[in-house]
Formats: structure tokens, C-alpha cells, sequence
């Protein structure tokens, strides 16, 4: 017997199964193979069709279903992990009254800086534990704004993981973690964040019921089932936005606990039980999936845009073959890079730097000693301070790091840059080798096996190692002094 799980990124759609008794996995599979498309009118905007991440739902399932020769009435449940803070709008048929706009449009900017000083700084902090910003309640105003004919046909709003569990079961709900994210929730009243709606004129009656993130939300229907190839009755059984359920798959639910993932782009997840939002305009506050108001679980997340994409840059424009390459050559060069630093953030704004968009920078390079070794030493060492500084901006708003875990991708899979980060925050990394899909896929069966069932799962199926911090670590501190001198010299 199996639980499926989904992944609905902007990129794609991945599909996993793991088996109920073990919680192994058993394969995963994409749709489409190259990316799903996005549409961008303007800079700055992005969109794509809520249709298309089911036709690929569908299409992943059947496939994953054929590969490992799976029966539908073998899949005992399902998890759903989505591309967060996108804005889905529905008629009451159920029809997207428009392309969802997805997490990374940047149209509703000035719309959520204005709503944080109209309501209040000190209120929004309270009781959002964030500034609107650029989140899905600030993109539905914009529609209001902007496109007033189709706000009027819409009647509901949903964020795209409650979409695919529609399109499965026809019904329409969402969960506290859910509107915590489209800063839809107020932590202080316990309720959905109608200081918010009523500031920006948007009904309650937008918001869908609410269910819990565990447990029976809904189950396939019959249209469900034929277009997705699973069984009529199968229970949708967990939801959540992909950075909290990455720090789920990574077995991260309790204060004191750390995930990290280092892509394209860094994300550190901590959670914790204050509901502080000091760092709200730096550090974005979000109910993680375990939280409850008797039991409040947040996870703040920090973001560096700066991270992998930097040294995948490196690896397009420097003479060399592959990062493993970059790291042999890395590896030759001491703690520090002879000076040399690299400022990564390449990337657009940088929320952690109160949204300036620096760029990236080269200095210190001696044109008769450096060489592309000392780029890439200064480059993994660069992008290392750059979590270092981030966790310095989490600790100041109250985190405090006993465990610390990622997921073995690019970055963490690079001795020098996971060694560094461990050396400096004094604190071992465990990496994992899972994935967004697979921890949904797991989440499935929490309300049934608890979270303790749920944490042997990762132990005995994907523990890679555990970087621990050199006892010495005078080298990396004067280096991180170094870079962040360089850093404070820009954003000053």
C-alpha cells in the first residue's frame, strides 16, 4: 500500500509514492519533463494557468502509477505541497476567473508597503506577525484595483494547493498555515485576518472553511477520479506551502529546529513558539503545519535570492567543466580565499537587506595572484556568510538553533560551503536526501501514525551524513568579519 504525494512548483509537477508500512520511497516522477510555462505580461509579472498544474497532475499520476505498477485502490491517501503565496480566483462553478498570479509577481509591491503603514506598523506586527507586502491578500487588492469585472465574477479565493484538492474532490477549503501564508490569518484574535480584508474591502465570505493540515480534508469524487486516474473515495489527507513542508520532509516541527535548503535561491525555516514579528519586514512569519493557538508552531523564514544561482553562474562563465570541478578547485585554496570576497547577491532584491538589490561584487582580486580557484573558494565562502548573516537576523528576533537539517542539493552537497556554515554558527548539519514530494507523500499518513512514526521515516531512510564544527574556527570568523565589512560598506 502507497501514499502519493504532489509537489506543485512553477517549474513543474513532481508525483511520489512512498509505501504506508515503511515510509520508503518508491520513485518519483515529473510533469513535464521541460518546465511548465509561465506568462509575463509586464516586468515584474508572472502568471500561469491553474488548469495546466492539474492536466499535470493527472498526467504525473497516471505515470507514476504505470511505472512502478501501482492499482489506484493501492493509493491509501494523498499530500499536496504547493508553490506558496499564489493567488487562485474562482467562480462559484469552481472556474478560474483568471491565471493564477503566482508567488513570484511582483505587481502587488507598492500596494502591500502601502497597507503597513496605513494600518500600522506596530498592529501588523501584532497581529500578522508580517507587513502585507507582496503576499495574496495584496494581489487580490490589486485585481479589486485593476480588474474590477473579473474580481466581480469571483468567489473565492484560493491558493494553489487548495485548487489541485478541488479539482480532486469539488470541494474548496484551505488551512491556518494556508492563509498564514497569503497574510490571510491573525495570530492575535485566532482568526482569519479581517483588520487585513477590511483595510484592503475584500468580503470574508472570499475566505473557503478551514481545515486542519492533518487529517481528512476531502476526498476524490467521481469526475476526480476519472480525470486523475486515482480511485473514487481516496482521502486528501495533508496540505501545506512548499517551505513549510520541506522543513516537514526534513523532520523540522519544533522550536529550536532549523531546515535549510540551498538552491537556486537559500531558504532557512526556523521554528519557534513566539509569536514575534520584530524582523517582520526582513523575516516573513508563517503558522507552520504542526501549529495550533494552545500549541503555536511558527516558522520564520529567511530567503537569500543570492545563492545557488551565483555559482551556477560561475560555472557558465568561468573555464571549467562542472561543479565538482569548481569545488576541487576551491578546495585548494585556504579559509578566506586570500582576501578575496564575493558578494552574491546577483539575484534581485534581498528581503534580509530591507529589499535593496545590491548585486553581486568582486573585490580585493590581485591580478597577479588570484586565479578562478580563489573566485570559487570566494563564491562558496560568500554565499556560506550570506546564511550566516541571515541566521544572525533570526537570532536577533528570538530563534535559538539545537538542530539544524537540509536536503542534499547543490550547495550542501559542497564540503567548504556546509563546513563553513557549521563552523560558524556552531552547530551540526545533518543532510538528507529527500524531497518536497516524498515528505508530503509521508505527511499523508501523520494523522494515522503521529509525528513520531513520521521522524523514523527520515532517520532510516535518508540520513547522508552530519557536518560537525571545526573545533578551530578563528580562520572562518575572520573571514565572515572580512565579508560582512565589505557587505555594511554597500548597504550603509
Amino acid at each position: 500500500m502507497y501514499y502519493l504525494g504532489l509537489d506543485i512548483g512553477s517549474s513543474s509537477i513532481k508525483v511520489a509514492l512512498v509505501e504506508v508500512a515503511t515510509g520508503k520511497s518508491v520513485g518519483v516522477v515529473q510533469e513535464p519533463e521541460t518546465e511548465m510555462e509561465m506568462l509575463a505580461l509586464k516586468n515584474g509579472w508572472a502568471e500561469q494557468d491553474p488548469k495546466a498544474w492539474w492536466t499535470f497532475v493527472c498526467q504525473g499520476i497516471k505515470k507514476i502509477k504505470k511505472k512502478y505498477t501501482v492499482d489506484q485502490d493501492q493509493i491509501k491517501g494523498v499530500g499536496i505541497a504547493y508553490q506558496m503565496h499564489g493567488l487562485v480566483l474562482v467562480d462559484q462553478q469552481g472556474e478560474p476567473v483568471r491565471k493564477s498570479i503566482i508567488w513570484c509577481d511582483s505587481r502587488a509591491v507598492e500596494i502591500g508597503r502601502k497597507a503597513y503603514g496605513d494600518i500600522g506598523e506596530d498592529i501588523c506586527k501584532a497581529h500578522l506577525l508580517n507587513s502585507p507586502a507582496n503576499f495574496t491578500a495584496s494581489k487580490l487588492k490589486w485585481v479589486k484595483e485593476n480588474e474590477p469585472e473579473l474580481y466581480k465574477s469571483a468567489d473565492k479565493l484560493m491558493l494553489p494547493g487548495d485548487y489541485i484538492a478541488f479539482r480532486f474532490s469539488n470541494v474548496i477549503n484551505t488551512t491556518i498555515s494556508g492563509l498564514s501564508e497569503g497574510i490571510l490569518w491573525d495570530f492575535k484574535e485566532d482568526a482569519v485576518a479581517e483588520l487585513l480584508m477590511e483595510h484592503y474591502g475584500i468580503p470574508k465570505s472570499f475566505i473557503p472553511d478551514i481545515v486542519d493540515t492533518f487529517g481528512l480534508q476531502s476526498r476524490v469524487d467521481v469526475k476526480g477520479a476519472q480525470e486523475s486516474g486515482l480511485a473514487v473515495g481516496t482521502p486528501i489527507l495533508y496540505r501545506a506551502g512548499d517551505q513549510p513542508n520541506n522543513a516537514l520532509a526534513l523532520n523540522v516541527f519544533n522550536p529550536g529546529e532549523v531546515a535549510a535548503t540551498g538552491g537556486t535561491s537559500g531558504v532557512v525555516y526556523a521554528v519557534t513558539d513566539s509569536l514575534s514579528g520584530k524582523e517582520s519586514t526582513r523575516v516573513n512569519n508563517f503558522a507552520h503545519v504542526n501549529y495550533t493557538k494552545q500549541t503555536p508552531r511558527v516558522g520564520k523564514l529567511l530567503n537569500i535570492n543570492g545563492a545557488g544561482i551565483q555559482y551556477r553562474w560561475l560555472l557558465n562563465n568561468l573555464d571549467v567543466d562542472s561543479y565538482e570541478e569548481m569545488n576541487s578547485l576551491a578546495s585548494e585554496i585556504p579559509v578566506g580565499s586570500d582576501g578575496v570576497c564575493l558578494i552574491p547577491f546577483g539575484n534581485g532584491a534581498e528581503r534580509m537587506l530591507n529589499n535593496q538589490d545590491i548585486g553581486t561584487r568582486l573585490v580585493n582580486i590581485n591580478l597577479n595572484n588570484h586565479t578562478k580557484a580563489h573566485v570559487c573558494r570566494a563564491a562558496l565562502e560568500g554565499i556560506a556568510f550570506s546564511f550566516v548573516y541571515g541566521m544572525e537576523i533570526l537570532k536577533s528576533d528570538g530563534i535559538s538553533i539545537e538542530v539544524m537539517r537540509a536536503g542534499n542539493d547543490n550547495l550542501f552537497r559542497s564540503e567548504i560551503f556546509s563546513e563553513t556554515v557549521s563552523t560558524l554558527v556552531s552547530q551540526d548539519i545533518e543532510i538528507y536526501n529527500t524531497t518536497g514530494a516524498i515528505g508530503a507523500a509521508r505527511a499523508a499518513g501523520i494523522n494515522e501514525g503521529g509525528f513520531g512514526k513520521f521522524g523514523t521515516y527520515i532517520t532510516n531512510n535518508d540520513h547522508v551524513k552530519t557536518f560537525k564544527p571545526l573545533s578551530d574556527k578563528r580562520a572562518y570568523q575572520l573571514a565572515y568579519e572580512n565579508w560582512k565589512k565589505e557587505l555594511e560598506l554597500i548597504i550603509k
